[in-house]
């Protein structure tokens, strides 16, 4: 039996193999041809019923099958799996073509709308009608003759280049080591780090054992070690090829990702051409939250406004201290995160290294579940072994209401495994809540994340960044999993305008400063220490250091991203230079090749939506404001606010506009002065 084709929600994850790919492809494609062809054939009068309900019956076979195989090929990419799905793709682009540029479909979808039935839908089915046309519209369905035929090309093309883009990405990053043999190497390094790297280079070098105090050490350009050798490593020279390797990865040799860049963004100038817009920006807008190119530069051009002097500032302030400490002169690229860090140090009092023993990972699910059981009412509880999984470590939950039905689930995969998982951290679904005749699903997600893994007896210890990140996905998962949207199309995260699907995200990350919230699940894992409320006091003080630079950080990718996509034949170089010329604090290397990297833009979801990100933030802050006024010590006024939240942001998903969701929640439209004030830089 074929596990991919069982039709069951739960995917047998450990029995899918590479060669069960080609077979369940080829008849969920058939099954799927096979139902729409019923339904464009259908000679009844369009209804919700033999329409959206028939689709959504043939994507759930799609998703099954596809999503499944997609999930495996990022968390357990091996060459095999790798080869069937690149070689299934261009016939998964080409069903989804099929779909959307269906004429029958389309006009049976405006039927619906036109028709008499339309003021006996609610909101949820009028968006999700709505969406579907909008879709068909920017998927080519108005095109005929050679520029149909030339669309769909285009898109076969960029799926193919977008896999291509990530592979050589991972491979880039999998393809550095460097191993360090001499203690002066290692100088600086926390002992959590000389942990890391040791046990990297023993699980790499068989049957070598790892020696965290003498060595060897193997640096990679995988996150966890190259952001701990960046901000610890004494080593100068070697911060600084490390840098230089980490900001040229997949630009070089056979994995090089610049003419992909550029056939990426010709080709997408093409194809927003075809649709008859001026550029892809457009095209990306045009299903966005923001009105418009004009609008979300308005609001990038304020928050650089803000973020500029504070940034230079911040920089002239870690320089002092390097100089004062006898680095002489400028600080170089592979200077900052060092010099940063030891500023953090003096300032704050504390160390990433001695907080990490309070965070084990254990402890902070359970922080982060109680949270969750104070604000929305609901209880996640461990479900291990009832479900399959893709390896050893991923974990499985239940989330059920207050009166202890389940309403959702989701896996957990924490780890960083470099040699066949992509880096990052991300929420996907797994199934869509969907309650029709006959069926009564619960939504289903995975939260992925890259922490690094318990060594010997230790735990898992996570930086105060990946406990935020954390937060981050769980946040995601939360909107997902709490939807009361029936309707898949509209259901969760699902049809939710892409530069606000990062609200709840980014809302979750401000409880991390909440003090109930974090001395409640930071507690050191050897003895069950508390961390004390005076370096609580601490870390919330350091909320907004270096907020202008990292401010700028964010705006120089969202800019670059939505300059690339406004010109018609966009001088990659030239867009590079022009935005960091204006939030750069130090101008970037001219071997700097980081967009060569950038998966989020190339071949992700963020083409032209980077901006996403500060939108959303703009959401959030002021979303957590209203617990701010709420009062964050009074736990019946919290409970209060929280249900209204997960009642509209959590609840509604994609079933009503995002902007109008935001105001039934706040009472108002979104205002960016509580972002700026978090992190300190609202002028008063």
């Amino acid at each position: 039996m074929n596990p991919l084709l069982l039709g069951e929600d739960l995917p047998r994850y450990d029995e899918i193999k590479p060669e069960h790919v080609a077979e369940a492809v080829e008849k969920m494609i058939s099954e799927v041809e096979r139902g729409a062809a019923r339904v464009e054939a259908d000679p009844a009068l369009p209804a919700w019923a033999s329409v959206i309900e028939e689709l959504n019956t043939l994507e759930d076979w799609f998703t099954r099958v596809w999503g499944a195989v997609s999930h495996l090929n990022v968390v357990r990419n091996e060459a095999a799996l790798r080869e069937v799905y690149q070689a299934a793709q261009p016939k998964v682009v080409a069903l989804g073509l099929r779909l959307n540029q269906s004429a029958a479909l389309y006009r049976k979808l405006l039927a619906i709308k036109e028709g008499p039935q339309w003021a006996g839908l609610d909101a949820g089915q009028r968006r999700a009608v709505d969406n579907r046309l909008l879709s068909a519209r920017l998927a080519g369905i108005a095109l005929e003759g050679e520029k149909k035929e030339r669309f769909n090309k285009i898109e076969e093309e960029l799926s193919q280049l977008a896999t291509t883009f990530t592979n050589n990405v991972i491979d880039a990053t999998k393809e550095f080591k460097l191993v360090l043999k001499g203690k002066a190497e290692a100088d600086g390094l926390p002992p959590s780090a000389r942990e890391m790297l040791a046990h990297s280079y023993a699980r790499q070098n068989p049957p070598a054992k790892p020696d965290p105090e003498n060595g060897p050490w193997l640096l990679t350009l995988d996150a966890p070690v190259y952001l701990a050798y960046m901000q610890f490593a004494r080593d100068r020279a070697l911060r600084e090829k490390l840098y230089r390797a980490f900001v040229s990865r997949a630009s070089s040799g056979e994995k090089d990702n610049t003419p992909l860049m550029g056939r990426i963004l010709e080709l997408r100038a093409e194809k927003a051409a075809l649709l008859g817009y001026k550029n892809y920006a457009e095209v990306s807008l045009a299903a966005k939250m923001a009105g418009g190119v004009a609008e979300v530069n308005a609001l990038l051009e304020e928050l650089l406004k803000a973020a500029q002097a504070p940034a230079r500032a911040e920089l002239a302030e870690i320089t002092a201290l390097a100089n004062a400490s006898g680095q002489a002169g400028a600080l170089q690229h592979w200077d900052v995160a060092y010099w940063a860090k030891r500023l953090e140090e003096k300032k704050f009092g504390y160390t990433d290294e001695e907080l990490k023993p309070y965070f084990s990972l254990e402890k902070v699910l359970a922080g982060m579940f109680s949270l969750v059981n104070r604000l929305f009412g609901v209880t996640v509880k461990a479900a291990d072994g009832e479900a399959r999984t893709w390896h050893k470590d991923v974990r499985f939950f239940k989330v059920s209401d207050a009166s202890g039905r389940q309403i959702a689930a989701f896996f957990l995969d924490p780890y960083s495994r470099p040699e066949n998982k992509r880096g990052g951290a991300w929420m996907d679904v797994v199934a869509m809540k969907r309650v029709a005749p006959g069926v009564d699903r619960l939504p289903v997600a995975t939260l992925v994340c890259n922490f690094t893994p318990p060594v010997g007896d230790k735990p898992s210890l996570m930086s105060f960044g990946e406990v935020t990140t954390m937060f981050h996905e769980f946040g995601h998962g939360l909107q997902h999993m709490l939807t009361k949207v029936a309707y898949p199309d509209v259901s969760g995260i699902s049809g939710v305008e892409w530069d606000a699907v990062e609200l709840p995200s980014q809302f979750m990350e401000n409880w991390c400063y909440h003090k109930q919230t974090l001395l409640g699940m930071a507690r050191h894992y050897k003895t069950g220490e508390t961390l004390p409320e005076a370096t609580f006091e601490k870390i919330k003080a350091a909320r907004s250091f270096r907020a202008g630079m990292m401010m700028l950080r964010q705006l120089n990718f969202a800019m670059t991203d939505l300059a690339l996509h406004s010109a018609a034949k966009p001088d990659i170089k030239a867009v590079e230079r022009e935005v960091a010329s204006r939030t750069a604090v130090i101008p970037p290397l001219e071997e700097d090749r980081f967009l060569c990297s950038f998966t989020h833009v190339f071949a992700g979801g963020y083409a032209a939506g980077y901006y996403s990100y500060k939108w959303a933030e703009v959401l959030s802050a002021d979303a957590f404001e209203a617990f701010e006024e709420a009062g964050l010590e009074d736990a019946e006024a919290l409970a209060q606010t929280g249900a209204r939240f997960r009642d509209t942001v959590l609840a509604l998903g994609g079933s009503v506009h995002p902007a109008e969701v935001f105001k039934t929640f706040r009472g108002r439209s979104p205002s960016p002065k509580a972002l700026l004030r978090h992190n300190g830089l609202l002028k008063v």
